[in-house]
C-alpha cells in the first residue's frame, strides 16, 4: 500500500474465496481500508458484512485458502505507484538504501517483490512473521533497519496507514505518509511528519525531514 498498489489482488483473492465458498462479494470500501491490518482483518470484515459466522477451525482453514488464492495471483494487477521507480533511482544514485518493513508475510512479500522485478532494491525485506513482532511494535521496524545495516538516527519510514505512522513514532523515526494508499483515516490525522499526495513530491519531503537525531 506504499510501494505498490496491492488492492486489486488482495481483494481480489477475497472474492474469489467469498465465491468459491457460495457466499456474495463485499464492496470494495469494506475491506480496503483494512488492507494495512492484514489479510487475517480484510477476511473478517468481509464475513461480518455479510453476517456469515463460522467458528475458528473453519476460519483457520479458509484464511489458509485465501492465502493460496493470494499467492497465485499475488502479481495479476499489482503494479508500483506512479512515480515510485523515479525516486528509488535517484535516491540509489545518491548512495541511499532501502528496507521493507511490512505486516504481510515474508515468503508473500518476497514473492510480489520478485514477480515486479523490484526485490533488488532492497537490501532487507522483512515480514510480519520474520521478527518476534510486527507493526505497530517499534521493534519490527528498528529490526529491518538493523537487517539492511541501517542508522536509526538517520532513517526516514514511509507508509500509507495509522499503524505505518504509529511504528515510526514508536522507533523515534521520522515518518513521511501518502496519501494514496489504504487508511482508514487522513493520513494527516494521525500526526506523520510529512505528508505527499504523489511520489514526485518524495525528495522534497525526504529532504525537509531527514536530519541526524541522536
Amino acid at each position: 500500500g506504499t510501494l505498490i498498489d496491492t488492492a486489486p489482488d488482495l481483494m481480489g483473492a477475497i472474492d474469489h474465496l467469498l465465491v468459491r465458498k457460495g457466499l456474495p462479494t463485499v464492496a470494495e470500501s469494506e475491506t480496503r481500508p483494512l488492507i494495512s491490518y492484514g489479510s487475517q482483518a480484510m477476511l473478517k470484515r468481509a464475513l461480518h458484512v455479510l453476517n456469515h459466522h463460522i467458528d475458528d477451525a473453519t476460519f483457520s482453514a479458509w484464511w489458509h485458502e485465501y492465502l493460496d488464492i493470494y499467492s497465485a495471483t499475488i502479481a495479476d494487477k499489482s503494479r508500483p505507484f506512479p512515480g515510485l521507480l523515479n525516486v528509488l533511482d535517484r535516491l540509489e544514485a545518491e548512495g541511499h538504501t532501502f528496507a521493507v518493513c511490512t505486516n504481510k508475510t515474508e515468503e508473500l512479500s518476497k514473492k510480489l517483490l520478485a514477480a515486479l522485478k523490484l526485490d533488488h532494491r532492497f537490501r532487507a525485506i522483512v515480514g510480519r512473521d520474520t521478527l518476534p513482532h510486527s507493526k505497530p511494535h517499534p521493534e519490527h521496524l528498528l529490526g529491518t533497519l538493523r537487517r539492511a545495516g541501517g542508522d536509526p538516527r538517520t532513517a526516514v519510514m514511509v507508509g500509507d496507514s495509522d499503524v505505518d505512522i504509529l511504528t515510526a513514532q514508536a522507533a523515534n523515526i521520522p515518518v513521511i505518509a501518502v496519501t494514496f494508499g489504504y487508511c482508514h483515516a487522513p493520513v494527516a490525522s494521525f500526526n506523520p511528519t510529512a505528508v505527499i499526495d504523489h511520489y514526485d513530491a518524495f525528495e522534497h519531503a525526504f529532504a525537509t525531514v531527514r536530519s541526524p537525531r541522536t
